[in-house]
């Protein structure tokens, strides 16, 4: 993989994904903001599926990427706290602006469906929104987390380029 000029060390976690495309836009921006990501299984779809590859393209090879059989398994590879779990929800009580990304943090997406389960989102240290304007209610999940990543990598961005 070839590095950012920081390494920030963030993480995309995809909960359970079940639309294929979304998941390998979601992996193609994981290499080119240089994260690393994470799936949650079940999926939707294989990993061999066409249209998974077709927007991930030639970029999978550049992304670090950790499959999970199960929540328990991703719970298990977290650790205690180590690492930030970061939600991305529109039920969010954090606009994206507002909130401080942190090294090492692991922004968590839910399916494009249903989002995550109430136990899932009890286990996240935070609960972030992409702020937007009524009436409109939410963005397409591959959307939404190259935001939150490109913020992230801002946000760390600057700091190292101007410690406080």
């Amino acid at each position: 993989m070839v590095a950012m000029p920081y390494d920030f060390r963030l993480t995309l976690a995809l909960f359970e994904p079940d639309i294929a495309a979304n998941a390998g836009a979601m992996l193609r921006t994981c290499a080119c903001l240089g994260a690393e990501a994470a799936l949650i299984e079940p999926a939707g779809f294989s990993i061999d599926d066409s249209r998974f590859r077709r927007a991930a393209m030639d970029y999978l090879p550049a992304v670090h990427l950790v499959r999970h059989a199960s929540w328990a398994a991703f719970e298990g590879w977290l650790g205690d706290g180590e690492s930030r779990l970061v939600l991305l929800t529109t039920k969010g009580a954090t606009p994206l602006w507002d909130f401080r990304f942190e090294v090492g943090d692991v922004l968590l997406v839910g399916r494009e469906s249903a989002g995550v389960p109430p136990h899932v989102a009890a286990r996240a240290q935070a609960a972030v929104k992409i702020p937007m304007r009524p009436p409109m209610r939410s963005l397409n999940v591959s959307v939404s987390a190259g935001i939150a990543l490109a913020e992230a990598t801002r946000q760390l961005t600057a700091r190292v380029a101007s410690p406080a």
